[in-house]
């Protein structure tokens, strides 16, 4: 379908608003119950590295389905796929709120990982489906726009949930919001994917093609480099019960102070995205992205070092580091998906797939060595963002091939 003729057929304000409401769960199933940590901990007698794992089981089990959830699309259709995920989104949502101990929750938080990952991979794959070009990334980034605000009004909502009711009604909330999400996909998502563009689910064919992403140079530096990138600001959602409680001495209605000025970044890159798409290249809009990733950084490293904890001098970075990541994502993803134009579900699958496994990894791996300092979560974003800029240098950069 050409450009023309997908811009006819779906509107671009629907998609991106599509696109958003999927992937917003998944911030959502992550922020907001950070606020009840000690609560849950509590009630279970739960250590902080278990606490952990309710988050480390939760993205694993999403960064696995991922793989799924991209073939699938591609051979179903994008609308069954996000509705059998949501369906079990719901459920999920409803066992965490009923678990009566830890190794219940952790179970119910892999059922949910298990069906938050088909929105991120197939919300992706329907941008792409719909529009090419500038035009795709103009969509992204709308759709980026919308879902910057999930991070923001997450933990808030949590932490209100948290103070009138507990912890429970967190996850009454999300299973709530999973339903509101199948309502609406029901009644308003287009089906993107038209049947003659669908492709063979047998096993064979899924891994050779899975095998033939995984040999493609540029496409893993260009997923490696997004992961690495997005780790950075992960760290700092990851590790925020642990930077506001015990570094800032602030309580759980406080989670705004930091959450509310990182997504005023992501959502000013998204918007600058948005308005220099077809202005300038995407290789230039990542260029100018890492410049003022690296530099945010950099300035993170330095007050972490020199100055004591504060929310001003420890937020500031961060607010600059986020646009930068907003600011690269559109056009990392589209490159990214641009290398297998036939199966781009499965691209999207694999992206997701490398953030989601690289997050799982910074959240039980990272944050339980680096947020006992706050220079060592500075010095790890730092680390992640000069990785991912010499990948992007090394492989990202080089010309795409022949059409896969």
């Amino acid at each position: 379908m050409s450009n023309t003729r997908a811009a006819e057929a779906h509107h671009p304000l629907l998609i991106a608003f599509v696109v958003a409401a999927l992937s917003m769960l998944a911030p959502f199933t992550i922020d907001t119950y950070l606020p009840s940590f000690p609560a849950i901990a509590a009630d279970f007698g739960a250590s902080h590295t278990q606490m952990q794992q309710t988050m480390g089981v939760y993205l694993l089990a999403f960064a696995v389905t991922t793989l799924i959830y991209g073939p699938l699309s591609d051979g179903f259709g994008r609308r069954p796929v996000i509705i059998g995920a949501l369906l079990l989104y719901v459920f999920g949502s409803a066992g965490a709120a009923l678990a009566s101990s830890i190794d219940s929750l952790l179970f119910w938080r892999v059922v949910q990982g298990l069906s938050a990952g088909a929105g991120v991979v197939v919300g992706r794959a329907m941008v792409r489906d719909a529009f090419s070009g500038h035009h795709a990334q103009r969509v992204l980034a709308q759709a980026m726009l919308i879902f910057a605000l999930a991070p923001a009004i997450a933990p808030m909502i949590g932490g209100m949930l948290q103070h009138g009711s507990g912890w429970r009604a967190v996850f009454w909330f999300l299973a709530l919001l999973g339903a509101a999400e199948l309502a609406i996909i029901g009644w308003r998502a287009p089906e993107t994917l038209p049947a003659e563009r669908r492709h063979s689910l047998h096993p064979a064919k899924i891994a050779g093609t899975y095998g033939r992403a995984l040999r493609h140079k540029r496409f893993m530096a260009l997923v490696m480099a997004f992961a690495l990138n997005f780790g950075g600001f992960f760290i700092y959602i990851a590790g925020a019960p642990v930077l506001l409680y015990e570094h800032l001495h602030l309580g759980p209605n406080d989670f705004w102070i930091q959450f509310v000025p990182m997504v005023g970044g992501l959502m000013c890159g998204s918007y600058a995205s948005g308005r220099l798409a077809g202005r300038m290249t995407p290789q230039r809009s990542i260029d100018i992205g890492y410049l003022v990733m690296l530099s945010a950084g950099f300035l993170n490293a330095v007050q972490a070092w020199l100055l004591p904890p504060a929310p001003l001098n420890v937020l500031a970075p961060l607010v600059l580091y986020a646009f930068a990541i907003s600011f690269t994502m559109p056009s990392l993803t589209l490159l990214a998906l641009d290398c297998f134009p036939r199966n781009r579900g499965m691209a999207a699958a694999v992206q997701s797939f490398m953030q989601v496994s690289f997050n799982a990894l910074v959240a039980v791996l990272l944050v339980p060595i680096a947020a006992d300092h706050v220079a060592g979560l500075a010095l790890a974003m730092l680390a992640l963002a000069c990785a991912g800029f010499l990948i992007w240098v090394w492989l990202g950069r080089l010309p795409p091939p022949a059409a896969s």
